[in-house]
């Protein structure tokens, strides 16, 4: 494995494994939609950043914009400083992994991972040494002569990881390659992906829809909502410190629940809350606060007006969902905790957090218990 790893910084590659990516501005436009409007997003070598967001966001665009596939209406697209806008996709030096595998079905899996090498003109023995090396890498090296009919979802997707390796890309791009793959093979070969490209420190570009493997894989995450990008930030970061409504409800669960403006403050179970500074202002009028499980605490009361409705034991902690004044909050306990609110219980809620973020009321979406 530490052949291979010297291999992919060979004669002529730079120290610095991945490549600086840069984009600016991008603008792609379909018929009426703006399916990337002025979306922007800075990549360091060797950093593995994902690209999450609802369907339609335009993720997926930007990542075919990137590899070459797709044209820019306007903006650029920049490798170490370089601008590749205007260069065809095999002249970019990036690897792409694709959702479907996109296997060769006639070739065996040696061949498949080869392929790459062989356009390039690579001597046959040299290219079958290094495509050997790669499955080796990946896992996969007693299913060299095997034909991807014969092999797993997961096998599969592991032999084009290795195919798009081969090249020694500067930047490899990974289009939703896990979404098709059953839970335990999912978590296994994201583990697996994760520990390859960090030890071979290439920059990687990850797009999918599901949070848990955007915020356990990526060093940073960009949110993306309707071709922008929302936040990027570490994973940490983006749960623990949403800067709008969108990320903080679409990254993790949030309740909302209504309150009134005051100077800089709200006023929230009693409390005199201070609102999170963003880029944007307090919305003016009726808003609500977007608080985390996390955010809040329970105090049996048998005075108090809230009560709880729903108790669901997750392992160590136990979340709840308490009605206060016909709005659901839910609130997540340390299990021994939650051992001593009943359903119905009366219980005090109270904020923990430092603040709160909060967005206008006519965005309230209707949150049901879990």
């Amino acid at each position: 494995m530490t052949e291979l790893v010297d291999a992919t910084r060979s004669a002529g590659a730079p120290d610095q494994a991945g490549a600086r990516v840069g984009l600016e501005g991008l603008v792609r436009i379909y018929g009426a939609t703006r399916a990337l409007n002025g979306f922007s997003l800075t990549i360091e070598p060797g950093e593995f950043v994902a690209l999450l967001g609802p369907s339609g966001c335009g993720k997926t665009t930007a990542l075919r914009v990137l590899a070459g596939f797709e044209r820019l209406d306007s903006g650029r697209v920049t490798v170490d400083g370089r601008d590749v806008s205007k260069i065809s996709a095999q002249h970019r030096d990036m690897g792409m992994v694709f959702q479907s595998y996109s296997l060769f079905p006639n070739m065996n899996a040696i061949n498949n991972v080869a392929f790459g090498l062989r356009m390039r003109r690579q001597h046959a023995t040299q290219r079958r040494q290094k495509a050997a090396e790669l499955l080796e890498l990946v896992g996969l090296s007693d299913q060299a002569t095997k034909y991807p009919h014969q092999m797993s979802g997961g096998q599969q997707q592991r032999v084009a990881l290795a195919r798009a390796l081969a090249i020694e890309p500067r930047v490899l791009l990974l289009d939703e390659p896990l979404s098709a793959l059953d839970a335990k093979v999912r978590g296994e070969l994201r583990d697996q992906i994760r520990q390859l490209q960090q030890r071979l420190a290439i920059t990687t570009v990850f797009v999918t829809h599901d949070q848990e493997e955007a915020l356990s894989m990526a060093d940073r995450v960009c949110v993306m909502s309707q071709g922008r990008a929302e936040q990027t930030a570490t994973p940490a970061a983006l749960y623990s410190r949403p800067t709008t409504p969108f990320v903080a409800e679409f990254v993790g669960i949030s309740s909302r629940v209504p309150v009134t403006p005051v100077g800089g403050s709200v006023e929230l179970f009693g409390q005199q809350c201070r609102v999170r500074s963003s880029d944007a202002p307090t919305p003016p009028g009726e808003v609500d606060a977007l608080l985390r499980p996390e955010d809040v605490a329970l105090t049996i009361d048998p005075t108090a007006k809230p009560f709880v409705t729903h108790k669901s034991f997750l392992g160590a902690t136990t979340r709840l969902i308490v009605q206060v004044d016909g709005v659901p909050v839910r609130v997540d306990l340390r299990s021994d905790v939650a051992a001593d609110i009943e359903l119905g219980a009366r219980v005090r809620p109270s904020v923990v957090s430092k603040d709160v973020l909060v967005a206008t009321r006519t965005n309230r979406r209707d949150l049901t218990p879990e």
